[in-house]
């Protein structure tokens, strides 16, 4: 579980490093200009983080059905290999695919003026600036996205349904809760950013509206990525101690 979290962390870490340094530099600068080439990497980079965390779900997702439903085999199955091959092949899988929207995306023909409506380079935000017809990208990325997005929630929804189940035959009230608490803070997080990326990527490029598209992508970038810190620091004992004493609160007392 803790190879998973660690490297969910890195990636929320380099998702928002990706954008927000220049979001802030923008909101304080009179010229808010990027190149083209910066605007390109922008884009390529911010995908691959972003698909590969959606299947750095589905393997947290997996993770922690063997841990609930097979404990005394959990070492056995959840070897070291796996985890590194689910690692590698979600990164492999943002890394294509990444490259498959962008590439999509940068042939198209835009004619000026290019002034993006959005916080950053974004694919959805980019293809308003073409002057072509842009169906072609708009049928693309449902499709990407309906791989990307929905089939690792099914494989996550799966695993809960099984959880759930498992979770029902325990006997002990305490042990429901403390496996519910631990599936509670994964499904949250998973669907603070799976659910704004889902509505971004997957509806038509003409049904969207700039201002929505921007509350969207700060949803997802730095808001989800500032909330999964607290709700997994929150569960570790001695972070929930340390806060309570900031605060002035003892535990007993919650």
């Amino acid at each position: 579980m803790y190879f998973f979290l660690s490297n969910l962390s890195l990636l929320d870490l380099s998702y928002a490093t990706t954008t927000v340094p220049q979001m802030l530099v923008h909101l304080v600068s009179k010229e808010k200009t990027i190149s083209y080439v910066g605007c390109v990497v922008q884009m390529y980079v911010f995908l691959t983080l972003g698909i590969t965390e959606t299947w750095i779900f589905a393997a947290m997702a997996y993770d922690r059905y063997v841990a609930i439903c097979y404990p005394l085999h959990y070492g056995i199955q959840m070897s070291q290999t796996l985890c590194v091959l689910l690692e590698v092949s979600s990164a492999f899988c943002g890394l294509t695919c990444a490259l498959v929207y962008t590439v999509f995306a940068m042939n198209l023909p835009y004619c000026g003026p290019n002034e993006i409506n959005h916080f950053f380079c974004e694919i959805p935000a980019v293809l308003k600036l073409a002057c072509a017809d842009t169906s072609p990208n708009d049928q693309v990325d449902f499709i990407l996205g309906f791989i990307l997005l929905l089939i690792p929630l099914s494989l996550i929804l799966a695993s809960y349904i099984r959880i759930s189940t498992a979770i029902l035959r325990i006997r002990s009230t305490q042990g429901q809760i403390k496996a519910f608490s631990t599936c509670a803070s994964h499904i949250t997080v998973v669907t603070m950013f799976c659910i704004p990326c889902m509505v971004m990527y997957i509806r038509p490029g003409s049904e969207a509206s700039s201002e929505d598209d921007k509350k969207l992508a700060l949803f997802y970038n730095v808001i989800s990525a500032f909330l999964n810190l607290i709700i997994y620091s929150l569960r570790n004992k001695d972070v929930k101690r340390a806060f309570f004493k900031l605060i002035g609160m003892s535990e007993d007392t919650q």
